[in-house]
């Protein structure tokens, strides 16, 4: 990276004092003073300044500073500073960098967020697992909301105190954007001490997890839906245990951290009625903005004329061969720098011969050559054996073939080699050229040959060691080698996706390179040139394999696996060899600086060209200077080092000349990195935090010409003081992509124009891919890389700067190796910057923590930009580039497709993501009048719709006459004594009870007997049911109503987990006021048993009876009700928010509902149903013991935990008992697909056929889940399952059955149905948001398949009223669905008989419009839509679309969020999720993801699932929990419970895998 400037003080140091620092630096450097007297010198020299730097450390004042622009070199960083050999790839280090970046933290109040919570078995072993690390802030908060530093509680107890009263401190705290914006850096201000505020928190108890069954509800107490939940506490959790938890004091962190937008009431009408649209950021106004004059193009010197060159580069080779046969050409060594093998000019010309000669005549396929003239071939060589690769490289060019160099790939799953195969095959390659000893390293398969690699096409391997290749005959020759616009070898590039290309070189541009290198190289023949450089592409292959034939260079490579052994290695061959000249990196510089102690005898004087081959790297600056500080003194002399810029497709763009080839004085730019991100160049004067300092890369190449153009749109010349793409025209570039004629017309042959739009040149440009400007004395400066460029918002951002920031934070302490990638994806059309980077192996979460925060402060002072994922892998896990740099776009494949698998993650959504839509504002008032007056305009119908009229369906006598339910049991004992109505099956299949209507009557009659005699129960008395799913039940609830007592239906608690199921039965006892509990006998044993006493008091149960062995006994007399309003039972059920709620069901609306279901399904006594459904509450309750008996129809009974042992149960109980009609619920239907989904033909064999079913209904009190039903009709189509069998139905607790889809198979009333099919119809998901109906075609953006609920049952009204004002909707809006029948519930059953609830939900009245009618408010929200089709009446068809519950939606944004939208769209990100739930915490979206996967794979999830949310839904994830499947509670009907997962996740009980607070 390159320096940045840094403020030592707010006074600056003197000029003199600031050389004196230097010299001493110096002194230190070259061992001439200790570090001990070099420290006391130094306080010496700065004791009259440190007064002023009182808020930075000492160690941090004790450094040098930058000078400014000018064009000296800067004094070498402290070499005290420096690591030990073992610490590699430092290339991005800079002291003063280092220095501008912990002034910048140090500017920065230490602020507390949570540290990510993970489970004991993901933590990397360490030492401080559970303590929370001191500095962790991401963003600083406006100021009016931070406390001054003076005022931070300093212990423990006193930050434990102030973090619990944080809902205060939140609401105070409150600003209404949701982006914590960042800081600016301000020049010359004093950072401000470092607070600490201790906040240590417990670890979380683990071994407490929540076992919980999967089918088990957790009531919460409070009786009714409108009831405000937590009212009291917000720390409350539902059982009013006070919540001080890890995992919560985590999320009070937060809270406190967040800036939180305000939530506006959420309404119908608002002011701006046009759809979300996403925030543009508007330019800055006091932008800078480029003011200089239009640029002109830059020419470098002609080539030299009259120099005798060679015709061809083949033609230098073969004069050299020839006449200086024994001249040494390479020289290569081994790991140990003992030179191996040095080829000569005689070998090479003679091997490259013989293997041109065998290329082409030696290999036939089918008796024709495989390969002619032209043809690609591939050379796969290691970075160990540059002979054999010259020899390859030129026997190709004799035999007139194109080379295509490529790595040796060493698995079949390398980073990026399915890419390099694309390219393979494109190019058409077939033959691949290598070494013995490599083609035997290898993969292989097991026929022994070369394994196929991933995406490769076929090659054929060719060993090209001497015994291998032909000798040619004498008369044998090459062809001509005139040097022609045929293409000569192409070089392999990867760009920033990932993809990669072959640039192609022509034999006209490959000389005219070697000579324009040689001219501004001055190379000269017989010059030693030592090479730590790749030679088989870039300026390695250039100068080491190409340039260096023409001029009888010898050349020494240097290894990579040397220079990990042995960083000074080139230095040594340099010396020993006495080179002219070096090719290097910055890297290399810097590795040989941390190695050089120690080494006396190396001199460096006989070099007069040291070539840094990234010299265009803004970090190569430091490299170099603190390199020639050190080995000055070794005879290094200043002018010698000249960096270089250079790209695949212009080849060299720029060299800096020693003053011998008449190159000018280099020149530094110190930069406003502000300024720059705006693409304008400012020498910067004041702020020195936030600055680039760059180098000259010399001047143009000889016969090049160069102009700057503007990077985005049409190829504008710049300004003077602009950064744009430099561009450069020449014989001696790249001249195309391989096979991509269009790409390659945009980057070869672009023609720049001037502001007037005029061409500037008559010949086409290469854009080089390079960022810069051209500075005083037309010396080229390069800032950055087009590929590393991160456009976020208006800014522009080089990947590499953020990288160097990074590193500079506590550098090599922490990451690995300094093996960072940084790179952006785009999440809701704008960049992102994302960091991986690699942590030691020892470093502890407490470690990583504090690293991440303090790099997120880092770059955001330096860079003013945020940091929108950060994540941390273990060692030694990112991708590798072949020469073991990180491979940058494979770390993005794999963070886009979830398979990077982090230690640790920190999102930062909430600073970064600035463009969300704005949120709603409302509309001032407006009143139910002004609603249905806009309806009526717009031409919309009010939204209201009924069943059929029961007057006209049936005859009047029968419905009074079975008013009652135990008369019309009794009536069918009589009657029809031996009819069947119900039968129950095992999990084997096998009947276990029956009853007729006699049995049922008889076993009905000795119930009632014992509870008035042994119970001494009285008329009124509430019965608690306690049974097992069966007949005994039954029985049990008409024997209630035999006697005059109320039934109460309880799920019996699950043996294995009395802890969590038995508290519900006791709490529906209690609150029902049970006087009596009837149940079998092992059940009565199970209430009283020891393990129940753990859970509840067992000796507060009211009398418990059990029936198994009751005497027969006949009741005196039937109990009938004085009135059909009288209470016939209590209808308890936990619903999805977790409230127990009991509703009462007087006699009238019990039969009522018989009668609509009969009427609507055609149920008469000669029908059999099968029902798959829990007989406990709702709608199953009604089908499995009243129906039958009102009916006459007999039910096939199936208890649904019968399933768990054997899947296939209901669907062959349905096939045996030829059931015309069947009854499931959601959680069935998903275990027959998931358990079924391969036994279909099995199935089948043993005989299931479904064509006898008419229709399969689910039951359930949800939305439609349309894709399951789908899935389901699909996967049992082959078992005869009609394709329109499967419908859904709607009902809740004010009215248990609203819809049902009746059967039917067609659309007109003449073909004997009873209804149209259900209708889906897709609405556009972001109308929704605002309580509008918008349909949109199939497939379109943000459209959401939805069907309607089933047919609105006889006697049933249904109206679509507004959620505040109550008036009515019309059919375009979404709104609460209310209802009006017969068997309404007449009302909640409570313990304190609250009346407004009752009132409010029971006897609810329209605002406007009918205002007498009574009707129940359903708690969903929906709407009506008239449909095409017609029902049997011939009327239109109004279709209900129940959307979701209004408990469970999530008002954020100002707009209205439906949780199984958000969760449809998680489970989608990645296969691993199995399930997700949502819910709301104060305003964070909290969400909760079961992983199916390992577990190291589970922070993979957080940024997809972070940015799923973001992109379709346009909200901020606030945490994201990761748990084990099977922790999301679902109640019996197969729904979330959410609220009981919020109570789990806030008091801790969830036992995650890994909680991930996003900042």
């Amino acid at each position: 990276m390159a320096d940045r400037g840094c403020p030592l003080e707010a006074v600056p140091l003197p000029a003199e004092v600031r050389e004196s620092l230097a010299e001493l630096e110096l002194e230190l450097s070259e061992g001439d003073i200790t570090q001990k007297g070099y420290e006391k010198k130094r306080a010496k020299l700065l004791a009259r300044y440190i007064p002023l730097t009182q808020g930075v450390d000492l160690p941090l004042q004790a450094e040098p500073r930058t000078p400014g622009p000018s064009q000296s070199v800067v004094a070498a960083p402290r070499q005290q500073r420096l690591r030990p050999t073992n610490s590699r790839d430092e290339r991005f280090r800079s002291d003063v960098h280092t220095e501008a970046v912990q002034a910048a933290l140090a500017k920065y109040r230490e602020r507390k967020v949570p540290l990510p919570s993970k489970r004991r078995s993901v933590l990397v072993p360490s030492s401080a697992e559970a303590c929370t690390p001191p500095d962790t802030s991401s963003a600083s908060e406006d100021e009016g909301s931070l406390r001054r530093p003076g005022q931070l509680p300093s212990t423990a107890l006193q930050s434990r105190a102030s973090a619990e009263s944080w809902p205060e401190r939140a609401i105070q705290g409150s600003s209404s954007s949701s982006s914590a914006s960042s800081t600016s850096s301000h020049a010359g201000g004093t950072p401000a001490g470092h607070a600490h505020l201790e906040l240590r928190s417990a670890p979380p108890d683990v071994t407490t997890g929540l076992i919980q069954h999967r089918l088990c509800e957790r009531p919460q107490p409070g009786s009714m839906r409108g009831a405000p939940r937590s009212s009291g506490s917000l720390l409350d959790t539902a059982g009013g245990v006070p919540v001080n938890s890890r995992v919560s004091s985590k999320i009070r962190q937060l809270l406190d951290t967040l800036k939180r937008p305000k939530r506006p009431p959420l309404r119908e009408f608002f002011l701006d009625d046009a759809e979300e649209v996403l925030g543009v950021q508007q330019p800055d106004p006091n932008r800078p903005k480029p003011e200089g004059s239009q640029m002109a193009v830059l020419r470098g010197e002609p080539l030299a004329a009259g120099t005798p060159w060679p015709p061809s580069l083949l033609a230098a080779l073969q004069r050299w061969g020839t006449t200086q046969p024994r001249a040494p050409c390479l020289t290569a060594l081994d790991t140990t720098g003992k030179a191996i093998h040095t080829l000569t000019y005689g070998k090479l010309w003679s091997r490259s011969l013989k293997l041109a000669y065998t290329l082409l005549n030696k290999l036939t396929s089918k008796n024709e050559p495989l390969l002619k003239p032209g043809d690609r071939v591939a050379l796969v060589f290691p970075n160990s054996d540059p002979v054999m690769f010259m020899v390859a490289f030129y026997g190709c060019l004799l035999a007139e073939l194109v080379p295509v160099p490529i790595e040796v790939p060493l698995t079949r799953k390398d980073a990026g080699s399915q890419q390099v195969g694309f390219l393979l095959g494109s190019c058409g390659v077939t033959l691949a050229l290598t070494t013995d000893a490599c083609q035997k390293g290898l993969p292989k398969a097991q026929s022994g040959e070369v394994a196929a690699f991933k995406g490769w096409p076929p090659l054929a391997w060719l060993v090209i060691d001497g015994k291998h290749l032909t000798k040619p005959p004498r008369d044998w020759h090459p062809a001509s080698q005139e040097a022609g616009a045929g293409t000569a070898y192409i070089e392999y590039k990867t760009s920033k996706e990932g993809s990669t290309v072959g640039v192609t070189v022509s034999h006209a541009s490959l000389l005219a390179q070697c000579r324009a290198l040689t001219q501004a190289c001055g190379y000269s023949e017989a010059e030693t040139l030592t090479n730590v450089l790749d030679f088989k592409r870039d300026a390695g292959l250039w100068h080491g394999v190409l340039t260096s034939v023409l001029n009888r260079m010898h050349v020494v490579s240097i290894p990579y696996a040397l220079m990990k052994v042995n960083p000074l290695s080139w230095i040594q061959k340099v010396c020993s060899y006495k080179a002219r000249a070096a090719l290097v990196k910055s890297r290399d510089m810097h590795w040989s600086l941390l190695a050089q102690r120690g080494q006396r005898d190396v001199s460096l004087s006989s070099l007069r060209m040291l070539l840094v081959a990234d010299g265009a790297n803004p970090w190569s600056i430091s490299s170099c200077d603190a390199f020639l500080n050190v080995f000055q003194s070794r005879g290094l002399r200043p002018e010698v080092i000249c960096p270089c810029a250079s790209s695949p497709e212009a080849l060299t763009v720029a060299i800096r000349r020693p003053p011998a080839l008449g190159g000018p004085p280099p020149r530094k730019a110190v930069l406003s990195m502000h300024s720059l991100s705006y693409g304008v160049i400012r020498v910067d004067t004041e702020e020195k935090l936030s600055v680039l300092t760059v180098q000259d890369v010399g001047q143009v190449m000889p016969g090049a010409s160069v102009c700057v153009v503007k990077v985005d749109g049409a190829p504008y010349l710049c300004k003077t003081d602009e950064v744009g793409e430099v561009c450069v025209s020449s014989n001696a570039t790249g001249t195309a992509y391989y096979g991509l004629p269009g790409v390659t017309r945009n980057v070869f042959e672009t023609v720049p124009v001037t502001a007037g739009g005029v061409p500037v040149s008559d010949r086409p440009f290469t854009r080089t891919g390079l960022l810069g400007f051209v500075g005083p004395g037309d010396l080229v400066f390069i800032v950055g890389k087009l590929d590393g460029l991160m456009v976020v918002g208006v800014r522009r951002h080089n990947a590499d700067d953020i990288v160097a920031t990074a590193l500079a934070v506590e550098p090599m302490k922490f990451v690995y190796r300094g093996r960072i990638a940084v790179f952006s994806v785009t999440v809701l059309h704008d960049d992102r910057i994302v960091l991986v980077a690699e942590q030691r192996p020892d470093a502890s979460e407490e470690d990583s923590f504090q690293w991440m925060s303090r790099v997120l402060q880092a770059i955001d002072s330096i860079h003013q930009v945020g940091v929108y994922c950060l994540a941390l892998v273990p060692a030694n896990t990112l991708p590798k580039a072949p020469l073991g740099g990180v491979h940058i776009s494979e770390a993005k494949q794999r963070f886009l497709e979830g398979t990077l698998h982090p230690c640790n993650v920190l999102m930062c959504p909430h600073t970064c993501v600035t463009n969300l839509p704005k949120p709603r504002q409302k509309q001032p008032d407006v009143g139910p009048a002004s609603m249905i007056v806009g309806n009526l305009v717009a031409g919309k119908r009010i939204a209201q719709a009924s069943g059929r009229e029961l007057a006209h369906l049936e005859d009047s006598d029968q419905a009074r006459k079975f008013l009652f339910l135990p008369d019309v049991l009794q009536w069918r004992a009589h009657t029809t004594p031996d009819h069947p109505l119900f039968l129950l099956l095992n999990a084997k299949g096998t009947v276990t009870s029956t009853a007729t209507c006699v049995q049922l009557h008889k076993k009905a009659e000795r119930v009632a007997a014992a509870l008035t005699d042994k119970a001494r129960l009285s008329v009124g008395d509430h019965v608690a049911l306690v049974y097992p799913p069966g007949v005994d039940l039954i029985a049990a609830f008409y024997g209630c109503l035999y006697c005059g007592c109320v039934p109460v239906t309880v799920r019996p608690p699950h043996p294995q987990n009395l802890t969590t199921t038995l508290p519900t039965v006791k709490m529906i006892v209690e609150v029902s006021k049970s006087a009596c509990v009837l149940t079998t006998q092992a059940i009565m044993r199970l209430l009283k048993s020891k393990d129940a006493a753990a859970a509840v008091d067992v000796r507060t149960w009211p009398t418990i009876l059990d029936t198994d062995d009751i005497p027969k006994r006949k009741v005196a007399s039937v109990f009938r009700p004085p009135s059909p309003d009288a209470l016939a039972y209590l209808d308890f059920s936990v619903s999805t928010t977790g409230i127990l709620a009991g509703v009462k069901m007087s006699h009238a609306a019990t039969s009522a509902l018989c009668r609509s279901i009969k009427l609507q399904c055609e149920l008469y006594p000669s029908r059999q149903i099968a029902i798959c459904l829990d007989p406990y509450c709702g709608l199953g309750f009604a089908l499995w013991c009243l129906c039958s008996v009102y009916s006459g129809h007999r039910s096939v009974l199936v208890p649904p935990l019968e399933l768990e042992s054997n899947v296939s149960l209901w669907l062959s109980a349905v096939s045996q008992y030829k059931a015309r009609v069947t009854f499931c619920s959601y959680s069935v239907m998903e275990m027959c697909t998931k358990g079924l989904g391969a036994q279909t033909g099995v199935l089948r064999m043993k005989g299931v056929d479904l064509s006898c079913v008419r229709t399969c209904m689910v039951v359930a009190e949800e939305r439609p889940r349309l894709a399951l039903t789908q899935s389901f009709s699909k996967l049992f189509k082959d078992l005869g399952l009609p394709a329109r069998a499967v419908s859904t139905t709607f009902g809740c607790r004010v009215n248990v059955a609203i819809c049902l889809q009746p059967n039917r198979l067609g659309k007109l009333a003449e073909q004997g149905t009873a209804g149209p099919d259900p209708t889906t119809v897709y609405v556009d998901m972001r109308a929704l948001r605002h309580d509008r109906v918008r349909l949109v075609e199939r497939g379109s953006p943000h459209s959401l398949p939805l069907t309607e609920s089933g047919k609105i049952l006889p006697g049933v009204k249904v109206i679509i009223a507004h959620t505040e004002t109550r008036g009515p909707l019309g059919d375009t809006h979404l709104g609460e669905i209310w209802v009006s029948s017969p068997h309404n519930a007449t009302g909640y059953y409570t313990v304190h008989g609250e009346e407004a609830l009752h009132a409010d939900h029971f006897s609810a009245r329209l605002s406007l419009g009918d205002t007498q009618t009574i009707w129940a408010r359903t708690g969903y929200l929906g709407f009506l839509r008239r449909t095409e089709l017609t029902d049997a009446s011939g009327e239109r068809h109004d279709a209900l679309y129940v959307v979701g519950s209004l408990d469970e939606t999530l008002e954020l944004r100002g707009m209205r969020y439906h949780p199984i939208d958000i969760e449809t769209s998680v489970i989608r990100a990645h296969r691993s999720i199995a399930e997700c739930a949502v819910f709301t915490w104060t305003n964070l979206l909290v969400v909760v993801v079961e992983l199916d996967g390992l577990e190291q794979d589970a922070l993979d999830l957080v940024a997809l699932v972070t940015n799923v949310v973001l992109e379709e839904h346009h909200l901020v994830v606030g945490v994201v929990v990761i748990v084990d499947p099977g922790v999301i509670p679902i109640n019996s009907r197969g729904e979330k419970q959410r609220m009981h997962l919020r109570d789990g996740f806030l008091a801790d009980q969830l036992d995650p895998i890994y909680v991930a607070y996003n900042m």
